[in-house]
Formats: structure tokens, sequence, C-alpha cells
């Protein structure tokens, strides 16, 4: 089966990207309790101050679909919205390369 992934650009309100950050920070700790959860990644942008990026690889949809439906993630997304501007999500197919 393929791997499925998701590059997920947060655009933050003005001001609160430190604490979006802290958030999704606290979210990719609460992945690391799922084996099927190969890699949750958050990074900023240095050219755009109110971005941030999360980088998801799981073993398949049907993984990352069941993540959405824990708890703790439910928790991470209230706790987030108030703090969103805006969301771009592109599905990825990751086939291979360094960190695979």
């Amino acid at each position: 089966m393929d791997r499925f992934g998701m590059n997920v650009k947060f655009t933050a309100k003005a001001g609160q990207r430190d604490a979006l950050v802290q958030i999704l920070l606290g979210a990719a700790t609460a992945m690391e309790a799922i084996p099927e959860c190969e890699k949750y990644m958050i990074s900023v942008s240095d050219s755009e101050p109110d971005t941030i990026w999360v980088n998801e690889i799981w073993n398949d949809a049907g993984a990352h679909k069941a993540s959405l439906d824990q708890e703790a993630t439910k928790a991470s997304i209230q706790q987030a919205m108030p703090l969103i501007a805006g969301v771009e999500a592109f599905q990825i197919r990751p086939v291979g390369g360094k960190g695979l």
C-alpha cells in the first residue's frame, strides 16, 4: 500500500505564530504514540512571518483519517482554530528519498 502524506500551510493571525507553533508541537508529541505516523514535522517560514508548515507522512490514508478522530487531535484543533487566519492543505504521495 502507498504511503500517504500531507503538506499543510497554516497562516497564523498576526502575532499568533509562536502560540500556534506550540500547539502544533504538542500535536507532534501526541503523534509519537501513533506508530502509523512516520513523520509529523513543524517548520516556520523565514520569508513569511505568519506561516507555519506541517509535513506529515503516514503508512496510509486510513491511518491519517483515524488520527483525526482521536481526542488529543480534536483538542489540538479546537485550541488552534482561534489562532488561524488560513489553511492550505496538499495531499502528497511520498515515493522515496532520504528520511523515508
